[in-house]
C-alpha cells in the first residue's frame, strides 16, 4: 500500500471545539462528560438511561446563509449534515488550501455515520413528510451535501459499519487516492445522540455505563457512555503533499478492514478477526508490529470487549519486544462517539505523532488486572509518553457492533530538509507580508477579524511573514475582503483589532469585479541617491528584476547601475547615470508587479519613463531599451550646461505671452489645465518665475541638469535619429506623451525617440486618452518617488480612481509594495502571492479556522414540527390585507400593482425558504443568496400562482429566465399579469 498524508484536520468533540481544544483536552487529561442537555430529552423521563454523556455545545447552531441553505431546509436537515459542512470547510483551510480552490476537482468525500435516528424521528408521521425531510434524513446526503456545496466531482459516499464507520471511511478514501480516483479526499464521520433509544438498547444488553462514562481497560469499567462528535481529515498522496509543501500531521502507512463472519453472535466481538485485521494492516503497511510504539485501541470500557481486544493486541504486539506496547482509548475522555469513534482515535493519534508525545489514558490508574496487560507486552499510559527521534509508528483500531473491524497504521511525518542557507529563519522576523482575510458578509468579516486577532495574540511574538503567506493561500476565497501589510505579529494584532471595530474593515468590502490598473512611469527629475534601496532589501522579487536591468545596461554603461543605486552615489544626478538608473528602477518595479499578477490595462510614460513603459507594453525588448537609454543619457550628458526647467501653476495660454518674450523658452510639459513645465535658459526662467510670482502663480524649479524637451535637445535628438531600433506594436495600450493620445500604428522607432526628447510632453492629453480608453480603477506610479500621481490629482483627469505607489520616496521599503498588493486584493485582484515571499518565508502556517455565525439555531425539538413543514399558503389572508387593483386600473395604479406583485413574491419566498422578510430584497439571487434548488422553485411556482390568481398558471420553463433575482421574477410576473389582463 502506498503512503497517504494527513494534511488537514478539523473536529468538534464534547468539551473540545476545534483541533487545539481537542489536543488540550487530551494533554490535560480532561473529559467532556456532562448531564444530558434539556434540548435532547428530559433525563427524568428515562430512568433506565444514564443522565450523563458527551454532548457538543451548540449542536443546533448552523450558519445556513454561509452554505446557501434556506432556514427551512436547514431545520429539516439531519444535524449530522449540519455539523459536517463547517467541519469540512475548516479541515480544508487547515490543509493550507482555500476551499474554493478545489471547486470542480475530483476531490472525494467519505463520511462515516451510524444509524438513521433523524429519519426515524422526523419521517414517522407520514402526514408531515416533505421533500426537505426526505433529503434531510438521508445518510448518503451527508457526503453529497459536502460535494455539492464545494463542487467536488470525485467519489462521494456515506459508510455505516456501526462504530467502525469513520475509520472504514478513511480506509476507503486512502484506497481511492492510491488508485488515482481522486487527488484529495475528505474522510471522517459524525455522531449526534438525538434520543435515548440506543442508550436503552445498550442498557438492555448490559453494555451501558451507569454514570455515562467509558472507562477503558479500567477495573471500574462498567460499559459504554454515548457521545457526540464530528471529525474530518484531509488526505493526499504523500508524494503530492510533499511536492506542494503542505504541512503533514502524520502518514497513513496502511489500513485494513475485515468482518467477524459467523462467530458467537452478530453483535459480539471476535478476537481472531481482530488479530487478522491487525496483521493485515501491518502487512499492507510494510511494517512489523514490534515497531509500533502505541495503539489507539477501540477500548469501549465493556468488560467483554476490553478483554477480547487486549487478547488480540497482546497476540500481535506483545511477544517478543523489548518495550511494552502502549495502549489507550480516547473514549475515556469523550465517551463512545459511535460512528465518529474511529476518526476521534485517528485524529488523536495523528496529533500525538505530530507533537511527538502520546497523551495519558484516563482511568489508567486503576488498570483491570484481569486483562493481564503486562504479560501480554502491553501497558496503559499513566502519564504522557515522549516519542524518540526518528520515525514513530502507531496503530488505530475501530470495531463495529456488527463485526466490521478496521485498523490503520500511522507513521510520523517525514522530515523536510531545511534550505541550504537557512533561509527559513534568517530575516523572518522583519520580512514583509500581506495578511488576508475574507468572509461572506461584512458582519462575518468583522467577526473573523476579531477571532484572528485573538489567535495571533496567543502566539509567541515574532515575524508574521509565514502566517501572512498561510492566510494568502487559505483566506482569500470569499466575497468580502480585508488585507494589511505587516512585518510582525504585534503589528498584525493591532491592525486586526482596529479593523474589527470599524464599520468597513480597513477598506475591506465586496469588490464586484477585478481592478483595472494603469502604470504611470516617472521620468527624469525623480532620481536621488540610494533610491529603492529599502525595497531592494525587503523584496527578493525586486532584487531579481533590478539585476536583470543591471545586466542589460552594464555592457553599454560600463559599470553596474545597481551598485550605483545601492551605494548612494551622487553621480545619479548626472544624466549619463540618472537616465539608466531611472530606467532600471522603472523596469524592475513594473516587472515586480507583473510577476505578482498585477497586469496593466494600459501604460503611460512621462518623458524618459516611456522607455520602461514601452518595454512593459512589449514595444521594445529589454536589451534594446537598455541600449537606447544609455545612448540617450550619454548624448544628454554631452550637451552644454545652462538650461533648466520650472513647474508652474499656469496653463499654456496664460504662459504664451511670457514665453514669446523670452526666446529659447518653451512649454516643455503640459501636465494639466493649470500645470505646465517651462524649459529654457536659466536666466530666462528666473525672469518668468518673478513675473508669475507677482501674479500669485506658484512656481517651482525642477532638479534637472538640462532644458529637456526644448530646442536645446536638438543635438541629442539628432544622435538618436541615427540609431537602428527594433520595435513592435505595443501588446498593451500605450498612451504616448509625445502625441497626447493612445498609440495606433505609429512605430516606436528611432524617429519616435528622437522627437520624444525635444518635443513637449503631452501628459494631460495622454492621461485623458488613457482614462477614456480603459477606465482604470487604480493608477500605479512606477518610479522612485511620487510625482505623476500628484499631477493626475491636480489635473482631475481620473476622479474616483485609487492612487498607488510601490516605492514613493527615500523612506520606502517593502511595506509600500505590499500595500499596493493589499489594496488591489481588496479591490478584487487575486495576486500571485507566492512571489511576494522569499522561499524560506513560504512556511505552511495556516491561520485560525473560519468562525461561522452563531446566530441561527436550526434544531428546536419543541417547535420542530412547525419549523420544518411549510404551512399552507395563506392566500386569503394576503389578498385581504393587500387586495389587487381591479382590472383596467391604469396610470398611477400601475406602480401599486408592481408593489403588490413584489410583495407576493417576497411572501412566497419567505414561505418556501423560511427566510425572514428583511432578507428577501429585490436584489437577492435565488440560488446564490437564498439557497433555492429545483424542488423549492417548483414550490415557489405553486405559491406565487396561489397568491397571484391574476397571473394564472406559469410553467417553470417560462419562469427560468426571470430567476436571476427576486426583483426580476416580480417584474416578469407583473408583465404576465398585465398581458393577461389586457
Amino acid at each position: 500500500m502506498g503512503d497517504v498524508a494527513i494534511v488537514g484536520i478539523d473536529c468538534t468533540f464534547p468539551g473540545a471545539a476545534g483541533v487545539r481544544a481537542y489536543w488540550d483536552l487530551l494533554m490535560r487529561g480532561g473529559d467532556g462528560i456532562a448531564p444530558v442537555p434539556a434540548q435532547r430529552w428530559e433525563a427524568r423521563d428515562f430512568p433506565a438511561v444514564s443522565d450523563s454523556g458527551g454532548f457538543i455545545d451548540d449542536a443546533d447552531v448552523f450558519d445556513s446563509d454561509f452554505f446557501s441553505v434556506t432556514p427551512r431546509e436547514a431545520a429539516a436537515m439531519d444535524p449530522h449534515h449540519r455539523l459536517l459542512l463547517p467541519c469540512a470547510w475548516r479541515a480544508l483551510e487547515d490543509s493550507g488550501r482555500a476551499p474554493g480552490d478545489l471547486a470542480g476537482t475530483e476531490t472525494g468525500v467519505f463520511v462515516g455515520l451510524m444509524g438513521g435516528e433523524w429519519g426515524r424521528l422526523t419521517m414517522s408521521d407520514l402526514a408531515r413528510v416533505t421533500p426537505l425531510l426526505g433529503s434531510g434524513s438521508s445518510a448518503g446526503m451527508a457526503a453529497n451535501r459536502i460535494s455539492y456545496h464545494f463542487n467536488f466531482t470525485g467519489p462521494s459516499l456515506a459508510v455505516d459499519t456501526a462504530c467502525s464507520s469513520s475509520l472504514v471511511a478513511v480506509h476507503l478514501a486512502a484506497g481511492s487516492l492510491l488508485t488515482g480516483e481522486c487527488d484529495t479526499a475528505l474522510a471522517g464521520g459524525a455522531n449526534i445522540v438525538l434520543s435515548p433509544s440506543l442508550g436503552m438498547v445498550y442498557g438492555q444488553l448490559g453494555l451501558a455505563a451507569a454514570d455515562g462514562r467509558c472507562k477503558p481497560f479500567s477495573a471500574d469499567a462498567d460499559g459504554i457512555g454515548r457521545s457526540d462528535g464530528v471529525g474530518l481529515v484531509v488526505l493526499r498522496r504523500l508524494a503530492d503533499a510533499l511536492a506542494d509543501g503542505q504541512r503533514i500531521y502524520a502518514v497513513l502507512r496502511g489500513s485494513a478492514v475485515n468482518q467477524d463472519g459467523r462467530s458467537n453472535g452478530v453483535i459480539a466481538p471476535n478476537r481472531w478477526s481482530q488479530q487478522r485485521v491487525l496483521d493485515s494492516a501491518y502487512r499492507r503497511a510494510g511494517v512489523t508490529p514490534d515497531r509500533v510504539a502505541f495503539v489507539e485501541a477501540h477500548g469501549t470500557g465493556t468488560v467483554l470487549g476490553d478483554a477480547i481486544e487486549c487478547a488480540a493486541l497482546g497476540a500481535v504486539h506483545g511477544v517478543p519486544r523489548e518495550t511494552p506496547c502502549a495502549i489507550g482509548s480516547v473514549k475515556g475522555n469523550l465517551g463512545h462517539t459511535e460512528g465518529a469513534a474511529g476518526i476521534a482515535g485517528l485524529i488523536k493519534t495523528a496529533l500525538a505523532l505530530h507533537h511527538r508525545i502520546v497523551p495519558a489514558s484516563l482511568f489508567a490508574d486503576r488498570e483491570n488486572p484481569r486483562l493481564r496487560l503486562g504479560e501480554r507486552g502491553l501497558r496503559l499510559l499513566k502519564s504522557p509518553m515522549r516519542l524518540p527521534r526518528g520515525e514513530s509508528l502507531a496503530g488505530v483500531s475501530s470495531f463495529g457492533m456488527g463485526g466490521t473491524n478496521a485498523h490503520a497504521v500511522l507513521g510520523s511525518a517525514p522530515r523536510t530538509p531545511r534550505t541550504a542557507d537557512g533561509a527559513r529563519t534568517r530575516g523572518a522576523r522583519d520580512a514583509v507580508g500581506v495578511f488576508t482575510l475574507s468572509a461572506d458578509t461584512p458582519e462575518a468579516l468583522r467577526r473573523n477579524l476579531a477571532a484572528q486577532a485573538d489567535a495571533v495574540a496567543g502566539r509567541p511574538p515574532g515575524g508574521a511573514a509565514a502566517l501572512c503567506f498561510g492566510s494568502n493561500r487559505v483566506k482569500t476565497g470569499l466575497p468580502h475582503r480585508f488585507a494589511v501589510p505587516v512585518r510582525d505579529t504585534g503589528a498584525l494584532v493591532d491592525a486586526l483589532r482596529r479593523a474589527a471595530l470599524q464599520d468597513t474593515a480597513a477598506g475591506g468590502g465586496r469588490p464586484w469585479g477585478r481592478p483595472v490598473t494603469a502604470f504611470l512611469f516617472t521620468g527624469q527629475g525623480s532620481e536621488f541617491p540610494g533610491m529603492t534601496a529599502g525595497l531592494h532589501h525587503d523584496s527578493p522579487l525586486y532584487r531579481r528584476h533590478l539585476a536583470e536591468a543591471d545586466e542589460a545596461l552594464a555592457p553599454h554603461l560600463g559599470e553596474s547601475v545597481r551598485d550605483l543605486l545601492l551605494g548612494g552615489d551622487e553621480r545619479v544626478h548626472r544624466a549619463r547615470f540618472a537616465q539608466p538608473a531611472l530606467f532600471a528602477v522603472g523596469y524592475a518595479l513594473a516587472r515586480t508587479l507583473t510577476s505578482l499578477g498585477v497586469t496593466p490595462a494600459a501604460v503611460l510614460g512621462h518623458s524618459l519613463g516611456e522607455y520602461a513603459a514601452a518595454v512593459t507594453a512589449g514595444a521594445l525588448g529589454l536589451a534594446e531599451a537598455a541600449r537606447l537609454v544609455v545612448r540617450r543619457g550619454a548624448l544628454t550628458d554631452g550637451l552644454p550646461a545652462g538650461g533648466g526647467m520650472i513647474a508652474t501653476g499656469a496653463g499654456p495660454d496664460e504662459l504664451a505671452g511670457l514665453l514669446a518674450a523670452e526666446p529659447g523658452t518653451v512649454a516643455a510639459a503640459l501636465n494639466g489645465p493649470a500645470d505646465t513645465v517651462v524649459s529654457g535658459p536659466l536666466d530666462a526662467l528666473e525672469r518668468i518665475t518673478r513675473r508669475l510670482t507677482r501674479r500669485g502663480i506658484g512656481v517651482r524649479p525642477l532638479p534637472v541638469s538640462h532644458a529637456f524637451h526644448s530646442p536645446r535637445m536638438a543635438p541629442a535628438a539628432a544622435g538618436l535619429r541615427t540609431e537602428t531600433v527594433r520595435c513592435a506594436p505595443p501588446a498593451v495600450p500605450l498612451a504616448s506623451t509625445r502625441y497626447g493620445r493612445v498609440l495606433r500604428d505609429e512605430p516606436m522607432d528611432a524617429g519616435y525617440w528622437a522627437g520624444q526628447i525635444e518635443e513637449p510632453v503631452l501628459m494631460d492629453g495622454a492621461l485623458g486618452a488613457l482614462v477614456a480608453d480603459v477606465a482604470p480603477t487604480h493608477l500605479i506610479e512606477i518610479g522612485p518617488r511620487g510625482l505623476l500621481l500628484q499631477i493626475a490629482a491636480r489635473g482631475g483627469r481620473a476622479p474616483g480612481v485609487e492612487h498607488l505607489h510601490p516605492s514613493p520616496g527615500p523612506g520606502a521599503t517593502g511595506l509600500e509594495l505590499a500595500e499596493v498588493l493589499a489594496a488591489l486584493y481588496r479591490g478584487g485582484l487575486d495576486p500571485l502571492w507566492e512571489e511576494l515571499y522569499a522561499p524560506g518565508h513560504r512556511g505552511a502556517e495556516p491561520p485560525a479556522p473560519y468562525v461561522f455565525s452563531p446566530a441561527r439555531r436550526s434544531w428546536d425539538r419543541e417547535s420542530f414540527v412547525q419549523t420544518v413543514r411549510p404551512a399552507a399558503a395563506p392566500v386569503t389572508a394576503v389578498t385581504a390585507e393587500r387586495p389587487e387593483p381591479p382590472r383596467g386600473a391604469a396610470g398611477a395604479d400601475a406602480a401599486a400593482g408592481d408593489d403588490l406583485v413584489l410583495d407576493a413574491v417576497v411572501r412566497a419566498v419567505c414561505e418556501v425558504g423560511g427566510h425572514p422578510p428583511e432578507r428577501v430584497v429585490p436584489q437577492a439571487r435565488f440560488y446564490e443568496d437564498l439557497g433555492f434548488d429545483s424542488v423549492m422553485i417548483m414550490q415557489l411556482k405553486n405559491q406565487v400562482e396561489a397568491r397571484l390568481p391574476r397571473v394564472g398558471e406559469v410553467s417553470v420553463q417560462q419562469m427560468l429566465p426571470a430567476l436571476r433575482s427576486v426583483g426580476a421574477l416580480a417584474e416578469f410576473l407583473g408583465d404576465v399579469a398585465m398581458a393577461r389582463s389586457a
